[in-house]
C-alpha cells in the first residue's frame, strides 16, 4: 500500500499530523510512506520506520512552479493513496499530477476542483484531530480516537534532570513571552535542573538574552544551544528533558511527543486547537483578553497585553503544580 502524504510545512503542524500517520499505519498495515513537505517538516518525520521515501519540497525555487512540481509528480509516480494535510493549491494539484485516484485533502476551492475526495473539516477542534479526520476520509471503520503524537528521533539522555526553555516561535512576535520572564523562572529552579536554552538560527539573540539574565542571577548550570542545532538534536535533547518551559511553537509539540511535563505560555493563538496533545503532564498559562486570540503575527494593537501581562511568578507556579 503506497501511501504519499504532503506534511504541514511548520515544525508544530507536522508533529501534529503525526497521529494522523499512526492511525494510517495501523489501519493499511502493508503501508509504505512517502513524505513530502518543508526541510524542517522532513527532518522531523523521515525517521519514521514505514518511510519508504522523504523529499523536500522545493518547487517553489522554480521558475515555473507548475512545471516543476508537474516534473516531481511524474518522478514520484502513482500510489493507492495520496493526502495533503497543507491546504494549498500546489499541494492540490501535485496530488493531481501523480495520477493517483484516491487523493484526499481538506475542502477547498482548488481540492474541490482537482481532487477525488475533499472533506469539509471544522476548523473549531484540536489540529491533531483535523488531520486524524482528514488521514480517515476513506476508512468507515476508523472509530473516531485520535492516538498521541509521535516521533522516531532517539531521546537524549542527560547526566542530570534538565530543564528546556524555549523562548522563540518561529511564526512572530506576537507568540513569544520575554527573555528576562524565561530567565527568572529557569532561575528559580536552577538548583534542581541543569538549564538548556533551545532556539532555531534567528533565535539567537532572544537565547543570549536569557543567558546574560542568567549570568546576573549567578546561575552557571546552563548550555545555550540556540542556532547549534539540527532538527533531529533539536527533538532529540527536547526528548531528554525533565521539564520544558516554553511558548506556543513546533519545541512545546516536539515535547509533547515524548511526553516531557511542560508549562506552555500562550498569548494570541487558540489554545484549544494548537495546545499540546494528549500530553499527560501539561499546563498552559493565559489570560483571557478581548483582544485574544487575534492570530496575528505582530499585536496589532501595539500593547501585547495578553504576554506582558503574564508573571514569572504564574509559570513558576504552574511549573510547581506539575509536581516535577
Amino acid at each position: 500500500m503506497k501511501i504519499l502524504i504532503i506534511l504541514p510545512n511548520w515544525l508544530g503542524d507536522a508533529v501534529m499530523a503525526t497521529p494522523a500517520i499512526e492511525l494510517l499505519a495501523s489501519y493499511y498495515p502493508n503501508a509504505k510512506f512517502t513524505f513530502i513537505g518543508s526541510y524542517a517538516s522532513i527532518e522531523a518525520i523521515k525517521n519514521h520506520p514505514l518511510c519508504e521515501k522523504a523529499i523536500v519540497d522545493e518547487t517553489k525555487k522554480a521558475s515555473s512552479r507548475v512545471l516543476a512540481t508537474f516534473k516531481l509528480a511524474r518522478e514520484l509516480g502513482e500510489f493507492n493513496l495520496a493526502i495533503s494535510f497543507r491546504n494549498h493549491f500546489y499541494s492540490s494539484l501535485l496530488l493531481r499530477f501523480t495520477k493517483t485516484v484516491i487523493c484526499i485533502a481538506k475542502k477547498s476551492w482548488h481540492s474541490m476542483f482537482l481532487l477525488s475526495h475533499t472533506p469539509k473539516i471544522s476548523s473549531n477542534q484540536h489540529l491533531a484531530k483535523q488531520y486524524a479526520k482528514l488521514a480517515m476520509t476513506d476508512v468507515e471503520s476508523w472509530d473516531n480516537t485520535t492516538p498521541e503524537l509521535k516521533l522516531y528521533i532517539e531521546q537524549e539522555i542527560f547526566k542530570k534532570p534538565t530543564l528546556g526553555i524555549n523562548a522563540g516561535a518561529t511564526y512572530g512576535s506576537a507568540k513569544r513571552w520575554y527573555p528576562e520572564r524565561f530567565a527568572e523562572v529557569a532561575s528559580e529552579f536552577s538548583n534542581k535542573f541543569d538549564i538548556i536554552i533551545f532556539g532555531g538560527p534567528n533565535e539567537v539573540e532572544m537565547a543570549n538574552e536569557i543567558e546574560q539574565n542568567l549570568k546576573a542571577s549567578q546561575v552557571r548550570n546552563y548550555l545555550n544551544l540556540a542556532g547549534k542545532t539540527t532538527i533531529k538534536e533539536l527533538c532529540a535533547n527536547i526528548a531528554g528533558c525533565s521539564l520544558f518551559i516554553t511558548n506556543d511553537s513546533g519545541p512545546m509539540h516536539v515535547a509533547a511527543a515524548y511526553q516531557v511535563p511542560t508549562v506552555s505560555i500562550f498569548g494570541p493563538t487558540k489554545h484549544k486547537e494548537t495546545s499540546q496533545w494528549m500530553n499527560k503532564k501539561s499546563k498552559i498559562v493565559r489570560h483571557e483578553l478581548d483582544c485574544a486570540p487575534c492570530m496575528k503575527r505582530e499585536c496589532p494593537l501595539g500593547h501585547h497585553d495578553c504576554m506582558k501581562g503574564i508573571t514569572a511568578s504564574e509559570v513558576i507556579e504552574a511549573v510547581k503544580k506539575l509536581g516535577t
